[in-house]
């Protein structure tokens, strides 16, 4: 009669429910696992997202998203704009570029205030000059300066730049292997020189 008798499952009773039973079990338990790792997975990404988006509205999962997409968009105008920023800047810089209206401006303010290009040089110790320059303030120039003086191999120290109306004013101390052959006047003239060439 145990045999003939029936479970709840509605199959006979014995060994072949209790077998049927824990097949279903098992299967239910291994696709259950892999579930719960993948929406873990979801979770750590999520939450690794919500991290970098500095504001985020709202915790539910598609407002972080969507939160994340107009951070995105957003960062992406940014580069677009320093981009285009950056190539402005370079066509500005090449030469034979047209000057600027701000240069054009400049130069005549310091024409309008008697400023003058000069440049004066006193010797501070046997390899040591000390010089004072002025000239027009032109986008680049103070660059190009200094790497005229380092391809002569004379070395600023304790440099000063300050402008106004037009006009730069460097003060620096130059060492170097030829400051002590140079004569005041010698190094005077090839600053000039340097100055008028930039």
């Amino acid at each position: 009669m145990d045999e003939l008798s029936i479970d709840r499952n509605g199959s006979n009773g014995g060994r072949m429910g209790r077998r049927r039973l824990n097949e279903d079990t098992e299967f239910k338990s291994k696709n259950l696992h892999a579930e719960r790792r993948r929406r873990q997975k979801l979770r750590d990404r999520l939450l690794k997202l919500r991290a970098l988006v500095p504001i985020i509205t709202n915790m539910n999962k598609a407002t972080i998203i969507e939160d994340a997409i107009t951070y995105i968009e957003e960062l992406q105008q940014t580069v677009d704009t320093l981009t285009n920023q950056l190539s402005d800047n370079k066509s500005s810089f090449e030469e034979g570029a047209d000057p600027t209206k701000e240069e054009i401006h400049v130069a005549e303010g310091m024409k309008k205030f008697g400023i003058q290009e000069e440049v004066n040089v006193s010797r501070i110790c046997e390899n040591k000059l000390w010089i004072k320059m002025v000239f027009e303030k032109k986008r680049g120039r103070l660059i190009k300066l200094l790497e005229a003086m380092s391809t002569l191999g004379l070395e600023l120290t304790d440099t000063a730049v300050t402008t106004s109306k037009g006009a730069m004013l460097v003060t620096s101390c130059v060492e170097g292997f030829c400051c002590e052959k140079l004569a005041l006047e010698e190094a005077k003239k090839l600053l000039l020189q340097i100055i008028n060439g930039i």
